[in-house]
């Protein structure tokens, strides 16, 4: 693939600008727990949502705002369907940092890339 079929452009409002994307994103809303310390210092544990997925990262939304490089533990609820061992427990939990955070009326909007690829 050549440069120019690897960049997306992407319109904002007025502005136009550029994306390159490593990994290709998937729209998917996943609940999910993250765990961590918010930008205040304190300990949490909180329900949030994916609003894309990637291989390396996620966008998810957080009820509380939390500081850029902060590793937080995120864990995706598997309902117990059964107990039989041919079917997998669920998935382990993933260690993310925080790459960026923005506050989008009564939640935060965060970007994480997880610390191993999943996949």
């Amino acid at each position: 693939m050549s440069a120019k079929e690897s960049i997306s452009h992407h319109r904002v409002g007025v502005a136009t600008y550029e994306e390159r994307r490593r990994f290709q994103r998937l729209r998917l809303q996943i609940p999910l727990f993250i765990r961590g310390r918010d930008a205040y210092g304190e300990q949490f544990l909180e329900l949030a949502k994916t609003l894309d997925i990637s291989a390396i990262g996620a966008f998810i939304t957080s009820p509380r705002p939390l500081a850029n490089n902060e590793i937080v533990t995120l864990t995706i609820p598997a309902p117990s369907i059964t107990s039989s061992a041919l079917v997998p427990s669920g998935m382990p939990p993933l260690q993310a940092r925080v790459k960026r955070s923005q506050e989008a009326g009564d939640v935060q909007l965060i970007g994480v890339e997880f610390l191993k690829p999943i996949g």
